[in-house]
């Protein structure tokens, strides 16, 4: 049997992860609202982008943001902020606004989702970053400052799931300092694709020493 502490935290964290807002040096995960779509719009729609005095040209959406995930690109702001509100409402799910903290401009989304916690397991998901933040330190603080949040609650295991295909989303995981354990075949059908999903995970007596990694190359601290 498990120890009666551990057991007790199945017992005690609920379906819908409860709110909060996690503050980093670069962003700021904050709950995600429906006042926080009009920016999000602008920063994922394939036009160009200011953001602090720097500038991201016209790109296609598709190839750098939403291709392997379930939903978008989107014809017109009423879609995308319908997948904004289904976002919101997600019933085992906390989705999360990431803030640049220099502009204090929205610039993606993450989530805390498809939450177990009678396993005391949770995913990060749902993840996607504006084109001029993209190979920034956006993406490692923001899990940095999830995976931080998650242990501390007591889980034991955060997964990371993505499309087999998603190459960039794979490195992430692995340079995050998740772990691969293999390849679900025809997991999934998705924009009327077959999708084989790649599976990472993070367990709670990992996070020590990837913890202090993950501040060595966001802070340059060790």
């Amino acid at each position: 049997m498990l120890p009666e502490a551990i057991l007790a935290r199945c017992n005690n964290l609920p379906i819908k992860p409860a709110a909060v807002t996690l503050l980093g040096h670069f962003v700021r995960l904050e709950p995600l609202s429906r006042s926080h779509a009009p920016a999000l719009y602008r920063h994922s729609n394939g036009l160009p982008i200011e953001l602090a005095g720097r500038s991201f040209p016209a790109y296609d959406p598709d190839e750098l943001i939403w291709r392997y995930l379930f939903v978008g690109p989107f014809a017109d702001f009423a879609s995308f902020e319908r997948y904004i509100d289904e976002l919101i409402g997600g019933a085992d799910r906390l989705a999360l606004c990431v803030i640049d903290q220099i502009s204090n401009q929205p610039v993606g989304v993450v989530n805390l989702m498809s939450n177990a916690p009678a396993h005391l397991r949770i995913e990060l998901g749902g993840i996607w970053f504006s084109p001029i933040v993209q190979r920034t330190q956006a993406n490692l603080e923001s899990a940095y400052l999830m995976l931080s949040h998650c242990f501390q609650l007591g889980y034991r295991r955060v997964e990371w799931k993505c499309d087999s295909r998603n190459e960039r989303s794979r490195r992430a995981a692995l340079r995050i300092g998740f772990t691969f354990e293999g390849i679900q075949e025809h997991h999934m059908i998705v924009k009327g694709q077959s999708r084989d999903t790649a599976w990472f995970r993070m367990l709670e007596h990992e996070w020590p020493a990837i913890k202090v990694r993950q501040e060595a190359m966001l802070y340059g601290r060790c």
